[in-house]
């Protein structure tokens, strides 16, 4: 088992330090889908102020989880791609905790 390191991300010009063993390709690619679509709210939507702007990026991404969730739960899911989402929802997870900071 890898262990767990801190790995520096950019999202919308601000650095953030995740807490994770996965590759760091692969989270930077995770930091780079997270700020492009936050981009896509920013612009679509007008709103300027951060916290909204993550809010409602947060329920966009938050819908399309969903979407995978129903057509094939993770539970019962088998394989890299469910392995792969179980890693993010775990990272997501690990980034709100205070210690991860």
């Amino acid at each position: 088992m890898v262990p767990k390191r801190a790995v520096a991300v950019r999202i919308r010009g601000q650095e953030f330090r995740v807490l994770s063993d996965d590759d760091e390709a692969w989270l930077q690619r995770v930091a780079g889908y997270l700020d492009e679509t936050m981009a896509t709210v920013e612009e679509r939507t007008g709103t300027v102020d951060s916290l909204d702007v993550a809010l409602l990026t947060a329920l966009n991404l938050a819908r399309e989880l969903v979407e995978i969730r129903e057509r094939e739960p993770i539970a019962n899911a088998k394989g890299p791609e469910a392995n792969r989402l179980r890693r993010l929802i775990e990272l997501a997870e690990s980034a709100l905790r205070p210690e991860a900071g």
